[in-house]
């Protein structure tokens, strides 16, 4: 295959999946990583594509956001490991927030049907996991509900997180990066999260390592605004080494 079919194969994968990554499409054209990377520097320079830490979107898309369920298929065994990770952020007795997020919600499905803490979250698939557990102290947070995400933003939810002060929030994000922080596609998302980083007084962001690098429309914090970054082998010791600069220890589960 000549590299402008490989590229146009790349392309389609690109609009197709909404992301792909360099190993993935090293092994579906059997060439190697270094040869994507040059494709991905080729497409990125014509405009094709959006280069992203690992891989690359669809150019001009850094809004893309995926369905919770094709989300939930991305990584899933970093994530897995990621939230078994989490378990030991986990405190006995004391109160916790959980976001919206397929690696929050396999948090919320690992945790013990014998623990006992209060957890508030917003978000429907994290309350579901929790709902049958009885040492369990759940408040579900209401408001608008985001079909993508089915978490609930806008007014109601702002002010319910405004009237807590939790232990610890186990966060969630589309994007974390050197520059630019902190970032969700949506910006109903984003005030929610914004609102959940002050209303705890530990932030642990659970973030596989795909998103590190990873920059989309909807700001809502800084790096140094977390206190722990949990992600998996997939981010560089050197990667981990530039964050903790900034403040958050990170965990490479």
């Amino acid at each position: 295959m000549y590299a402008a079919e490989r590229q146009q194969e790349i392309l389609r994968l690109t609009h197709e999946s909404g992301r792909v990554d360099v190993l993935s499409l090293a092994e579906e054209f059997g060439v190697t990583a270094e040869t994507v990377r040059r494709d991905l520097k080729a497409m990125g320079r014509a405009g094709l594509v959006q280069r992203v830490h690992g891989g690359a979107i669809p150019a001009g898309r850094l809004d893309f956001e995926l369905d919770l369920a094709e989300r939930d298929t991305v990584a899933a065994e970093e994530k897995d490991r990621i939230a078994q990770a989490a378990l030991a952020e986990l405190p006995a007795d004391r109160s916790v927030i959980i976001d919206a997020g397929t690696t929050s919600a396999r948090l919320a499905a690992a945790i013990p049907v014998d623990s006992t803490v209060t957890v508030v979250t917003h978000a429907l698939p994290v309350a579901a996991r929790l709902a049958d557990h009885p040492g369990i102290a759940l408040h579900l947070v209401g408001g608008r509900v985001r079909h993508r995400t089915r978490a609930a933003v806008d007014a109601w939810a702002l002010r319910a997180y405004s009237e807590i002060h939790a232990d610890v929030v186990f966060l969630a994000a589309n994007g974390f990066s050197l520059g630019g922080g902190l970032t969700t596609p949506d910006l109903a998302e984003a005030a929610v999260k914004r609102a959940i980083i002050a209303a705890a007084r530990r932030v642990v962001l659970l973030a596989d390592s795909s998103k590190f690098g990873m920059e989309h429309f909807g700001r809502f914090g800084d790096l140094s605004h977390v206190d722990l970054i949990i992600t998996d082998t997939g981010l560089s010791a050197d990667d981990a080494r530039s964050i903790e600069q900034q403040g958050p220890e990170v965990v490479r589960a």
